[in-house]
């Protein structure tokens, strides 16, 4: 037998199980989009970064010789 003294809780009635929506139909499909365009630019800036060391690490040798 249970132990618990519950009476007139929500958990046993017979209605429809209702899941409550903490994000509107899109939200999950614009925060992946979001993900997905900071990824892209976080990526781009480290690629600029790294040519640019390479040029400057580089460049004046190539320029000259």
């Amino acid at each position: 037998m249970s132990q618990h003294n519950i009476s007139g809780s929500e958990a046993f009635k017979r209605g429809p199980f209702v899941l409550i929506r903490t994000l509107p139909a899109g939200g999950r499909r614009r925060r992946r989009l979001r993900i997905v365009v900071a990824f892209a630019a976080g990526a781009v800036a480290a690629t600029a970064a790294g040519l640019t060391a390479a040029f400057l690490a580089f460049g004046p040798g190539l320029a000259g010789g």
